[in-house]
Formats: structure tokens, sequence, C-alpha cells
């Protein structure tokens, strides 16, 4: 099999893509959200640029926001599972909503918002490969507002076979595509939204632009990884000589900072 080095859930292509053929992500949030194409009178993406400066940013998200029909929509794609999703996802429909209140707006007026998880990692303990999240009432089940609503999309679970009528899992099928085969699967299928997402996927990920801003996302995570390693080195750095400092013996130390007995030796000399 052809691995693809790029995928549908890789963060700088996802966000190019879509954001140059918006028609195609108007129909996928369409499948996600299980709501008539025909039905959405207003569809506007609200950040659709990626400056170059924000690449290297801790916090940058390469998610995209959308206003469909008086209501804020946030799709997001997340790789790998760092045990913090629940609470992350929240804290973003959390700044979505708090973020749409304008001066002097009435709360009531804050529009419904929804955060839609594509992710490529089981996350909820159960068969379904699609759970929804409001605020509901813990007893009677009532739901407290309809403003608030979360859509988790796991890959792991998604079914084997799939049908050329059955919209969501083709386009959840693309994400979870890694192989050129994958794709052939799927354009085999001859379905027009699935061959001009495919076509555009090639498309972009030719281009010169995609490929210099993937290089200055994989330069910023790269960086962000080594500064993270060395951060963790220097702590265990400055563990090690606080336990000299009180006498600890060097076996010990090794144990509970993983640093080698020849490191602790030459801190304990340099000491």
């Amino acid at each position: 099999m052809t691995r693809l080095k790029y995928t549908f859930k890789t963060d700088t292509l996802f966000k190019l893509l879509f954001v140059k053929y918006p028609d195609l992500l108007k129909k996928l949030v369409a499948a996600l959200l299980r709501i008539r194409l025909d039905s959405i009178e207003h569809f506007e993406i609200q950040n659709p640029e990626m400056p170059p400066e924000t690449l290297g940013d801790k916090f940058c998200r390469l998610d995209i926001n959308m206003m469909i029909g008086g209501q804020r929509v946030d799709l997001e794609v997340q790789v790998e599972d760092e045990r913090d999703y629940p609470e992350r996802s929240l804290y973003y429909w959390a700044r979505d909503f708090s973020t749409a209140l304008g001066e002097g707006m009435d709360y009531l007026l804050l529009p419904r918002t929804i955060v839609i998880n594509i992710v490529d990692f089981k996350l909820f303990d159960c068969a379904e490969f699609h759970s929804e999240f409001q605020a509901l009432e813990v007893t009677r089940h009532t739901s407290l507002t309809d403003k608030m609503s979360l859509h988790y999309f796991e890959l792991p679970k998604l079914p084997t076979n799939f049908h050329k009528d059955d919209d969501l899992l083709l386009w959840l099928s693309l994400f979870n595509a890694n192989t050129e085969e994958d794709l052939k699967r799927i354009e085999a299928l001859e379905v027009p939204d699935m061959e001009k997402a495919i076509g555009a996927y090639r498309h972009v990920t030719a281009t010169d632009e995609f490929k210099e801003i993937e290089r200055m996302y994989s330069r910023a995570r790269h960086n962000e990884a080594a500064a993270l390693r060395n951060a963790a080195e220097t702590a265990k750095l400055d563990i090690a000589r606080n336990l000299l400092g009180i006498n600890m013996p060097l076996d010990q130390i090794a144990a509970v900072t993983g640093l080698t007995r020849e490191v602790i030796e030459g801190l304990h000399g340099a000491n």
C-alpha cells in the first residue's frame, strides 16, 4: 500500500483546502450536522487566513470558524490524543460563545454555538462513532438552552463498509483515508462530491503555497518540541541539583530524575 504523505487530517491541508473550496466545506458541514444543504441560507467562513507569523504560535488553531444561518460553527480536527480533548473542546466552545457577545448586546441574542470535532482516536467508551453533547438537567434530561452543542466524530470507530448514498460516512472516510488505495476505493464509487474533494486534495497538495505553509508549520512544531525537550531536561538538572543539596544518594537521584549517574556525578563535581 502507498501511504499518503498528507491526509485530510493534516492541519494545514484541512484548512487550506476547505477555505479554497467553500462549496465542499458547506457540503461537509451539512453532512456532519445532518441538515439539508438547501436549508443553509447564509454561509460564511470567518477565519480564512493563515498568517505566517501565527504558524509558530503555541496556541495556533487551524480550525475553520463559520456563521451558518445565524449559528456559529467551529470545525476542528485532532489527530493526537493528548488526554485533555473533552476539556479543550469545551474551552473552544466557551471561547467562541463568549466572544460572540458584542458591547451592549443582550445575552438572549447570543448565537447558537456548535463545535464539530473530528478526532483520530477513541474518545468515549461506546461503540457509536458520533456523539453529541448539550447542556441537560441530569435527572429530567431537559435542556438548559439550545445554544450549546458539541459533536464528536471518532474515526477509528467508523465501519469499514460504506454506501455511496451515505454522505456522512463518505466524508468521514475521506478524513480516515491514509493510503492511496483508500482514496481510490472512494473514487471508485463515482460520487461527484467525493471525486471533487479528492481532486481538490490532489491539486492543493501539489501547490507551492501549501508546501511553503506546511514547511513553516512543520518547522514551528519541530522547534516547539525541541524547546519542550530542553525545558524538561533543564528541569531534571535543577531537581538533581536540589537533591544533591540535601545529600540524597546518587542512585536515588537517578531513579527520581531519569538522569544517568555520570550526568549526576558531573553536577556533583560542579557544585
